[in-house]
């Protein structure tokens, strides 16, 4: 028996960010620079919120502070470096493992470890931001009219409900006002802080960074870390570029952020230092509306309130396309992830995630009362996402890029050195509420530990057990006098290319228990390789046998983390071309699927067997995988339970 082999080419086009160029531009304003657009709302006072006296000298050292955390982390490290480490135009901690999880296996689960940190701390960081963004914004209230302090937090949380409550509808007609909306934002703040600039141009002599090294050496190292631990909130939401840069491309956010976004932040810092400068008092103590004209603070209000919610609803847009690469990537239980627009595949709601950010954003909110308190849990998650990437860039540029050993030292060491003095920094603030997404990231890394742990400890039970081998299964099948009528799908953990093979055990158990096979048997086995998208071959048919009257094939499936996984649709089509031989119409189709009652071996120990109560926990929780397949919809489904040890 030779069975014959036949390779189809894709169905998925080579990925490109959609729109022109200028349309790009605009829109990455709104998506990419949101977060970090924001962060003047609140950044500057927490630099002085750590103790330190303003005095001409300190006001300088913090603004050149400022000034060249913006340029080293942001400008270089991201917009110039970080931008290159695509993988196949995708960004962000799954593409980075992508690119690495075959660079030596020990070093690569090192890395996949470690970027698996790094994605739940991104969901604390997605708690935190849509809580001080939204709250800092509606704290201009208080400034505008002091008697409405009391309203700040039910306005907020208010703002937020309704913020969670839209996800759900899609932001495709919104999405369009968001870049446009960002654009105004970035002008008017810097025309804020140019008008103070203006008054007082002293503050221009922060660009050099001697003010900065001196402030720093002058207010001693407590203070020093303290303030620099305030900086990581002038540098959050700049990974969102890295992040998406699948969506927009490298041209149009590196135009935005050079061109409007880096601009704008430094006129708007260094107004608020030149503001300073001036002494005058701090209007209801908040530095950024101080710089407001009196009558344009109810305005500038709402401006900030919308520009807030539109940073939030990148950071909650990407932590729905966070879990789904996670899933895709088998790192994640398989929960609803809902599409909201038919043409954009990226577009999707999960709804567990969404409710669970909002409750996570409310408790914030009651628990901190105001943006100042809650700066304190802010940064910490952000530095360890940096200090993360830092570390992965040494592989990416010596094995991609081509780097010498010394310039990848000098360059990735001193830009990691920096991010590692911020961790440091940050993590003084762990107990002022610095544990808060440090726990979150925590939490979704152990579910996520234990779901890629009994994940395979599952395969390897399920493969463990004996059972025909596909040669056997072909003679058996060749043998028989009857069949099944109805063409049958069988689940397969493996891909099946030889007769040498064995058969998923679910073969063996529909011959032991009904003593009859199908007619027709179409072994199916899905494959998520760690690239964004399939290029060179979607799927593979392996013919064991076949004649108009009986058939058994292999077809193996494969799919990236960016792409739908639906298996159902291919398999209509392969049908439909007669590459395999099933009805066109699923409805006519059975699928035999394996549901494995999961046991705990003898010799297995507490903590294996806390760890699989867990795992038996999240798969209750989780889909079956034949339902995210797109099974189940319109094929019958068959579950046939079978008892297998974990060990």
């Amino acid at each position: 028996m030779n069975p014959r082999h036949i390779r189809k080419p894709p169905t998925t086009p080579h990925h490109v960010p959609h729109g022109s160029f200028a349309t790009l531009t605009v829109g990455a304003l709104g998506i990419v620079f949101g977060d970090i657009g924001t962060s003047p709302l609140y950044a500057m006072d927490q630099i002085f919120h750590a103790g330190v006296a303003v005095t001409a000298a300190n006001v300088l050292g913090g603004v050149s502070l400022v000034i060249w955390t913006l340029t080293i982390i942001v400008a270089i490290k991201y917009a110039i470096l970080v931008l290159r480490a695509r993988n196949d135009g995708e960004g962000g901690v799954f593409a980075l493992y992508g690119l690495l999880h075959d660079h030596r296996k020990a070093s690569a689960r090192a890395f996949l470890w470690a970027l698996m940190l790094g994605a739940g701390l991104l969901f604390g960081d997605g708690m935190i931001t849509p809580a001080i963004s939204v709250l800092s914004a509606v704290e201009g209230l208080q400034v505008a009219t002091p008697s409405l302090q009391h309203a700040v937090l039910p306005v907020t949380i208010v703002l937020l409900i309704g913020l969670f409550a839209i996800q759900s509808k899609g932001t495709a007609r919104i999405g369009i006002v968001f870049g446009p909306i960002l654009f105004i934002w970035f002008v008017v703040i810097a025309g804020l802080g140019g008008w103070q600039i203006i008054r007082h141009p002293e503050i221009l002599a922060a660009f050099n960074p001697v003010h900065g090294a001196v402030f720093l050496r002058n207010i001693g190292l407590f203070d020093a870390l303290l303030v620099l631990g305030a900086l990581m909130l002038v540098v959050t939401g700049g990974e969102a570029m890295y992040a998406d840069v699948g969506h927009f491309g490298p041209g149009p956010i590196r135009l935005s952020w050079f061109t409007m976004v880096f601009p704008s932040l430094l006129l708007n810092y260094l107004g608020q230092g030149a503001y300073l400068l001036g002494g005058d008092p701090l209007a209801g103590d908040n530095l950024f509306y101080s710089l407001v004209p009196t009558t344009m603070l109810y305005p500038m209000v709402l401006l900030a309130t919308a520009a807030t919610i539109i940073a939030s609803q990148a950071l909650i847009s990407g932590a729905f396309s966070l879990v789904s690469q996670a899933i895709r990537l088998g790192l994640f239980l398989r929960i609803d992830i809902l599409h909201t627009h038919e043409a954009h595949s990226g577009q999707i709601y999960v709804p567990v995630i969404n409710w669970a950010l909002l409750a996570g954003c409310i408790l914030l909110v009651l628990a901190f009362g105001s943006s100042a308190a809650l700066a304190a849990a802010y940064g910490l998650a952000v530095s360890g996402v940096m200090v993360i990437t830092s570390i992965a860039m040494f592989p990416i540029a010596r094995r991609y890029w081509k780097w010498s050993a010394t310039t990848t030292n000098l360059v990735w060491g001193a830009l990691t050195a920096v991010n590692l003095f911020f961790l440091v920094a940050s993590s003084l603030k762990f107990m002022e509420g610095g544990f808060v997404p440090l726990t979150v990231g925590v939490i979704v890394f152990a579910v996520m530990a234990t779901w890629r742990w009994g994940r395979k400890a599952t395969f390897a039970a399920y493969s463990a057990k004996s059972t025909m081998t596909m040669a056997e299964v072909v003679d058996l099948h060749r043998g028989e006098a009857f069949f099944m009528d109805r063409n049958a799908v069988l689940m397969s953990p493996r891909p099946l290319r030889r007769p040498s093979d064995s058969a998923p055990a679910l073969a063996t158990m529909l011959w032991e228990r009904y003593g009859v096979l199908p007619r027709h048997m179409i072994f199916v086995e899905v494959t998520h390789l760690k690239i964004p998208y399939i290029r060179d071959s979607r799927y593979k048919v392996t013919v064991f046998d076949r004649d108009p009257e009986r058939g058994v094939i292999g077809v193996e499936v494969s799919f990236g983390f960016m792409e739908e996984p639906n298996v159902e649709r291919l398999l209509e089509d392969l049908a439909r071309h007669r590459e395999i031989d099933l009805p066109t119409d699923p409805r006519r189709w059975i699928v035999h699927v394996s549901h494995e009652n999961l046991l705990p071996s003898r010799g297995m120990g507490l903590f294996r067997r806390l760890r699989l109560r867990l795992f038996l926990f999240l798969r209750v929780v989780s889909r079956p995988a034949y339902y995210y397949y797109g099974l189940g919809d319109r094929v019958q489904l068959s579950a046939e339970i079978i008892p297998v040890r974990v060990r």
